[in-house]
């Protein structure tokens, strides 16, 4: 019995590192993209909004599954952590400039969506683990969505990383690094479903609030600044679209 539980949470655990490494795929399209004009960060950070913003929604979505009032006290929560971290990032010290050359200012704002991002995907991996508490197949369903949804994540990660100066390959490795709470979770949850299972909708909530309040707070402000109001609306629009259609499309 032992034998079987230990081979079963190594399934698991490395089921779990493919959604993490899947996270990292999202950086292939700026293989075939130089440096960006103002036009086109004011179309990147409009993109990575709106996968954000998509992206929010599924986890409430996820979460309402389990129990609607935690997802909600979640999401409260979530809004409440960022703010007031936040606040204590943005008034602490440090250098003028970082590694790669990056400023100071990016450098808290990447921390701190590289720190969201996170907290999103540990939800995500306590996911993972539950879904493998109820049955093998329904696991290996889970985990392969995940891996797919991790690859536009990704992809927001990067189109928030590599206008601000980071290269493409440690855009790739900071895009796995947030979804390295998915295998370190999983496996804990699948062993202690019991215990995990009825903090899951909060933690999913908690990762939705942050990740909304960072959309309109940062990434929408930012956008307008180098582009459009038209041309922010139609990106974001196609952008939620788009991602909607992937999700319909990989239910089906």
């Amino acid at each position: 019995m032992v034998g079987i539980m230990f081979q079963e949470s190594v399934d698991v655990f490395l089921l779990a590192c493919i959604t993490a490494i899947a996270t990292g795929l999202g950086v292939l399209p700026f293989l075939f993209v130089e440096k960006l004009s103002k036009r086109q960060m004011a179309i990147a950070n409009s993109l990575a909004a709106a996968l954000m913003l998509s992206a929010s929604f599924s986890l409430l979505d996820e979460g309402a599954e389990f129990s609607s009032w935690k997802t909600i006290l979640g999401a409260v929560l979530g809004l409440m952590l960022v703010v007031l971290g936040n606040r204590i990032l943005m008034k602490s010290g440090g250098a003028d400039q970082t590694i790669e050359g990056v400023s100071q200012a990016d450098f808290k704002k990447i921390l701190f969506i590289l720190g969201i991002m996170t907290v999103h995907s540990a939800a995500e991996g306590i996911s993972v683990g539950v879904s493998f508490g109820n049955t093998v197949e329904f696991g290996v369903l889970v985990t392969v969505a995940i891996a797919l949804h991790n690859i536009p994540e990704g992809l927001a990660i990067a189109l928030i990383l590599i206008p601000r100066g980071v290269s493409i390959w440690k855009s790739a490795a900071w895009a796995v690094f947030t979804s390295l709470p998915q295998p370190l979770l999983a496996v804990p949850a699948f062993l202690l479903m019991i215990v995990f299972k009825p903090f899951l909708p909060i933690g999913l909530g908690l990762a939705a609030g942050a990740m909304i309040w960072m959309t309109f707070e940062e990434l929408v402000p930012e956008a307008l600044e180098q582009g459009s109001r038209s041309l922010v609306a139609i990106t974001m629009t196609l952008g939620v679209l788009s991602f909607v259609f992937f999700q319909l499309a990989l239910s089906h």
